[in-house]
């Protein structure tokens, strides 16, 4: 795997921790800002939904432009971001440092996921995806505990501080040694019109469709698994940073080996993964009083949900074959779709006092909607006989590999 594939992965790393502290921060910064648990959860939102408008407008703003300098801009923008949650006088600022960081975040993954599959082979995309995917893993086993612990020793802004300078330190690494690049030009010149065809495709929204629904699945549950280990476990609060990584350390081994078997059995990686999914987030909606019960699943969630990852960023190229730029762009915004909808849903159900365990049956009920549409999806791939990719700018050989680990899939 190519040296820059793995700086974009540690730099992502600070991306995620950013994006996912907040699960270990929302009583602190509830306390401190003086707002309800649910209203805090809104920041995880406000993350979310700036991912969502951000990678496709600035995929296509930045098409054109030569992606080193693009990816180097991108997290300088997010670095202030975190600076300015760091010193936020009120909700308000907080909520709109959110916002922007968020944009320079789904502008980055756009653009690296972009990088990362162009600088490996099209069987090897999957385990392009699960190193940059393998930053998030981390950043749930160190970065996001970390944050938690910050939080409840030194305050939840020196959190933000730490992923300003993680920021620095990821810039540092994509000067280094992601590889220079010039806007192409001529007959090679990128072309929003053509990138924009993909849309066209039913593959390419049946696609969205799952990584949405899998990914709110998991996050509906996640975003508020602190105040279900302390309000309905009866779990201290001191121990919640160790189920944290915990889960961290599940959707690192759940990466790892998604991303050595998606590339050959695509399809069964994500019927596999989702499901386990569903039935990971059902018992823990049956036994969320038990300490144990619920500290296990925990665990066992962060294996399934980021063992689908791979499969779910690789099928998206493999439709959007022409489109890469917008192919991660578009897959980024459904992911944080499912981020939005995910904690929004369980925002709802705690308000409505149908209490904790309620969100993990919302969480199940998303996850078997992500299986339909897997296999919505399969029974479309092998009634077209394989794959119908906008192939524009496939090379032959690349796609007819790709045809054939699609069968296999």
């Amino acid at each position: 795997m190519p040296l820059a594939v793995s700086i974009l992965g540690l730099s992502v790393f600070a991306l995620g921790t950013s994006e996912f502290m907040l699960s270990g921060l929302l009583q602190p910064i509830a306390r401190d800002m003086d707002v309800s648990i649910p209203t805090a959860g809104l920041l995880i939102s406000a993350f979310a939904i700036g991912m969502v408008v951000g990678a496709p407008l600035l995929a296509a703003a930045t098409l054109r432009l030569p992606q080193r300098t693009t990816l180097i801009a991108l997290l300088a923008v997010f670095g202030l971001g975190q600076v300015a949650g760091a010193v936020a006088p009120s909700y308000e600022v907080l909520f709109a440092s959110r916002v922007v960081s968020a944009l320079a975040c789904a502008g980055f993954w756009a653009v690296g996921a972009a990088v990362a599959v162009s600088l490996v082979p099209v069987n090897a995309r999957a385990r392009a995806m699960a190193m940059m995917i393998g930053g998030l893993s981390i950043a749930n086993v160190v970065g996001v505990p970390a944050g938690a612990l910050l939080g409840q020793h030194a305050g939840w802004r020196a959190a933000f501080w730490a992923v300003a300078g993680l920021s620095a330190l990821g810039l540092v690494g994509v000067v280094a040694f992601v590889p220079r690049t010039e806007a192409r030009s001529g007959q090679d010149r990128p072309r929003l019109r053509t990138e924009l065809a993909i849309y066209r495709d039913g593959q390419v929204w049946l696609a969205l469709a799952t990584t949405a629904l899998s990914g709110g699945a998991v996050f509906c549950l996640f975003s508020y698994l602190a105040p279900l280990l302390t309000d309905v476990a009866g779990m201290d609060e001191g121990w919640v940073p160790t189920v944290l990584a915990l889960f961290g350390v599940g959707a690192l081994v759940g990466t790892a080996v998604g991303g050595r078997i998606a590339d050959a059995h695509l399809f069964g990686t994500l019927y596999g993964g989702i499901t386990a999914s569903t039935l990971v987030l059902t018992a823990l909606a049956l036994t969320a009083h038990h300490v144990v019960a619920a500290v296990t699943l925990a665990l066992l969630l962060g294996v399934t949900a980021f063992f689908t990852a791979p499969a779910l960023n690789a099928r998206m190229f493999n439709v959007a074959n022409a489109a890469p730029t917008l192919a991660g762009a578009t897959n980024t915004s459904a992911f944080n779709i499912g981020n939005t909808l995910g904690p929004w849903l369980g925002g709802l159900v705690i308000d409505a006092g149908w209490g904790y365990p309620a969100v993990a049956w919302t969480g199940a009920a998303l996850a078997a909607a992500a299986i339909g549409m897997t296999a919505a999806a399969s029974r479309l791939h092998h009634a077209r006989g394989g794959s119908r990719v906008v192939t524009g700018s496939a090379a032959p050989e690349q796609q007819e590999r790709h045809d054939a680990l699609e069968q296999a899939g």
